[in-house]
């Protein structure tokens, strides 16, 4: 499915990533006035004015999905949006009663939501918008640093797969999230994205999930009539790694096939740009869980094909919200490589990767790369680097050449380790996630099992 590692608040799936970005990108949006606000009639005249242009558009409600508006976001300033979807927020035929699901462009799909009819500023409504005029109007407002905030943390990426046809279809089918929030344990998350549940469980406020199981209910008192018979206190599987209070669970997709099933089920609703398994059999489940007196608690999963001819060594990455920022995510990479080195493979993520997953990546590479050219005095070449790393040839050679640590000379690529450049480097890549202590994983590689 797909990766990510983001900022988000610790008790729920809210990106705290997205509102700073935001405070910086449109800080005053929607201000204006100049010195006509500085005194009393020129306030009194621009509510006229607002409550003019209000009046005018209120001829036009309710809004027609497309309609592009500014709208009051949760760090109550405001944000450009597109609407997506209308509905009927109550019984009223008035039109000023509907609540409407908005996108807003400058973030990732993650932030969409539904809103009401008072946060949308009806004086600044367009319908009928250049995209390209807009993106060019919309950079034009961004520092340099402004713009590469927002790129890092919330572009759309990740549909390359699919053609124009297809992506329309995905989007159409995909453009509302169907569940709002899911309980897990003692999290309450915020969902980022649809995820095709059974059709009974669509529009459901909140699903409750069994943090051991992965069952999914509609109500509390459900759960708690579940948790009462369920016997589980770790994932379904076999524990191949324990280091202090973390543990790591390998669960076979065949042998546990409903686990797999609703672990893809909840993974969806925070990752955009991939199919939902359904076949799960073919699949290896890797969970790492927080370990206390009350059982092994998942806080994030990556899984791996059985067998990859693109030698694929994992397929789908996630770190659920509340446990993000915390170093799990590159633990969880770290952790797919060291199973490609027990195996004797080199190994690569499935493409496509998410716009947070391919920069956990870029991090991981570059961290792990140039901490081997530090340390190694001599020549050393892209072949050996691969066998030290379990990392892809071409993994390699497109981070050192982002990196403009290597040149081609002579009909060969020539690494360029330069100690003050490799520093900076590191520098700049940020800390390492937590540490995979080998000597603590017992595992044998799935062709050798049984």
């Amino acid at each position: 499915m797909g990766s990510m590692e983001a900022s988000t608040a610790p008790e729920n799936g809210t990106a705290a990533a997205a509102a700073a970005a935001a405070s910086t990108v449109c800080n005053g949006a929607g201000g204006g006035g100049g010195a006509a606000a500085a005194s009393n009639g020129g306030g009194v005249e621009r509510r006229l004015r607002s409550s003019a242009a209000s009046a005018s558009w209120a001829s036009h409600l309710p809004l027609e999905v497309g309609t592009r508006v500014m709208c009051r976001w949760r760090d109550q300033k405001l944000h450009p949006v597109k609407v997506i979807e209308r509905r009927k927020s109550s019984t009223s035929s008035s039109p000023a009663d509907y609540e409407y699901y908005v996108h807003y462009t400058e973030f990732n799909r993650r932030l969409d939501e539904w809103v009401k009819l008072e946060q949308l500023d009806l004086e600044t409504v367009e319908t009928d918008v250049d995209e390209k005029v807009e993106d060019k109007a919309t950079s034009l407002k961004m520092t340099r640093h402004q713009k590469r905030k927002i790129d890092e943390t919330h572009v759309e990426q990740g549909h390359e797969e699919l053609d124009a046809a297809s992506l329309r279809e995905h989007e159409e089918f995909t453009k509302v999230k169907n569940i709002a929030k899911i309980e897990l344990g003692r999290y309450e998350i915020d969902t980022w994205y649809f995820s095709p549940f059974p059709p009974e469980y669509n529009d459901s406020p909140k699903l409750f999930f069994c943090e051991f199981c992965l069952n999914f209910m509609k109500r509390k008192e459900q759960l708690q009539r579940h948790m009462k018979k369920c016997d589980l206190k770790h994932p379904p599987g076999d524990e191949i790694y324990r280091s202090g209070t973390l543990s790591m669970f390998e669960v076979d997709g065949k042998k546990n096939k409903v686990y797999g099933q609703n672990l893809c089920y909840l993974a969806k609703l925070f990752l955009d740009h991939k199919t939902l398994y359904y076949d799960v059999d073919l699949f290896l489940f890797y969970v790492l869980c927080e370990c206390d007196d009350r059982g092994c608690h998942m806080v994030g999963y990556f899984s791996k094909e059985k067998h990859s001819e693109e030698s694929y060594n994992l397929a789908c990455i996630l770190t659920l919200p509340p446990y993000q920022r915390k170093g799990y995510g590159k633990f969880l990479i770290a952790f797919s490589y060291e199973l490609s080195k027990k195996e004797g493979k080199v190994g690569t993520p499935e493409r496509p990767l998410s716009d947070l997953g391919l920069l956990s990546y870029r991090g991981y590479w570059t961290r792990v790369l140039l901490e081997i050219l530090k340390k190694h005095k001599s020549n050393i070449s892209i072949k050996e680097l691969s066998d030290m790393t379990a990392i892809k040839a071409d993994d390699i050679l497109s981070t050192l050449q982002s990196l403009d640590l290597i040149q081609y000379r002579k009909g060969q690529h020539v690494i360029c380790a330069d100690p003050k450049v490799l520093d900076r480097h590191l520098k700049a890549a940020g800390r390492g996630g937590l540490e995979v202590d080998v000597s603590k994983l017992i595992w044998t590689p799935y062709k050798e099992q049984g």
